[in-house]
């Protein structure tokens, strides 16, 4: 090793005691607040890493929870979807048996108010392919006493009439078809005409005088004269009026909601209802029903 010359060796050793005694009085000298000037120095030097390195630390620390922790919080996102999803699909269901009972609540108050009136309970099972034929198949047949040109309605009113009849199973041809129609009249002046379908949502009212008055919002009931329906049922409130020639327009609205049909009564008389009053008729008072006392027809197999 290098020998330090002699001049260099007394800067160095005088400098080595200078060092010594600054440190010594470092350790005897105290500041006021702050504890002795050695502990001053030293937190001094040691708090510029000690913040570099907490702020390493920290972004260390967030780099990780918004990056690498988050593919946890990625799965726990996705399984709160899934159970929500689950939860709707749940209250759906339940939406969907609430208004089930609701219907089902209708069709037990209507059928106790009308016990003494033979008639089928039926549900429909399906509807036509094609949009030419308005037509909707029941789960119940010829083993339930159903036959040919028997008369379907609901609470709300008529529906249409049986066309074909199975051993299990019934088709019934709609109000709203080109081919259907009813005997019909207007509540208020008994006007009686025939009501017929077009194919459409509205219904069509025949043969009335352009010098009869007819107003919208008025009732149709069914007159009783096709031998289908029984007098007075609702078939629905006239929805629009035009003078044509040589007879009105007069489309009419159906009072059974036949787009939404789920379960329907086949009727196997022609023996008068007890019905419910329709929507538009809560300012008017209906004509009174009159007794019709004709026998069941159903057709001989």
């Amino acid at each position: 090793m290098v020998g330090l010359p002699s001049r260099h060796r007394s800067l160095f050793l005088l400098g080595g005691v200078v060092l010594i005694q600054v440190l010594l009085l470092a350790v005897q000298i105290k500041r006021d607040s702050q504890g002795r000037l050695i502990r001053v120095w030293t937190v001094g030097a040691v708090s510029p890493f000690e913040r570099a390195g907490a702020h390493g630390i920290s972004h260390v620390r967030d780099t990780w929870n918004h990056y690498f922790a988050l593919q946890n919080t990625s799965r726990d996102n996705e399984e709160l979807k899934r159970e929500n999803g689950a939860l709707k699909l749940q209250i759906t269901q339940l939406e969907s048996k609430a208004a089930e009972a609701d219907r089902l609540a209708s069709l037990l108050k209507f059928r106790q108010t009308n016990q003494d009136v033979p008639m089928v309970s039926a549900r429909v099972i399906g509807g036509s392919p094609d949009s030419v034929s308005q037509t909707i198949y029941l789960d119940r047949g010829e083993r339930d006493g159903i036959r040919r040109n028997m008369g379907v309605i609901t609470p709300d009113g008529v529906v249409g009439k049986v066309i074909e009849s199975y051993k299990d199973t019934a088709q019934v041809l709609l109000l709203t078809d080109k081919d259907s129609g009813v005997g019909a009249m207007l509540a208020d002046s008994r006007i009686q005409k025939p009501v017929g379908g077009t194919g459409e949502p509205l219904l069509v009212m025949k043969y009335i005088s352009n010098d009869d008055t007819v107003n919208s919002g008025e009732r149709v009931v069914t007159s009783g004269m096709d031998r289908i329906f029984p007098r007075d049922l609702p078939v629905g409130t006239v929805a629009d009026v035009k003078a044509g020639v040589p007879f009105k327009q007069i489309r009419v609205r159906p009072s059974a909601n036949l787009d939404r049909l789920e379960e329907v009564f086949v009727l196997l008389t022609l023996k008068p209802l007890e019905t419910k009053p329709d929507s538009a008729a809560l300012n008017s008072d209906a004509a009174p029903s009159a007794a019709v006392t004709n026998p069941p027809v159903p057709e001989k197999r």
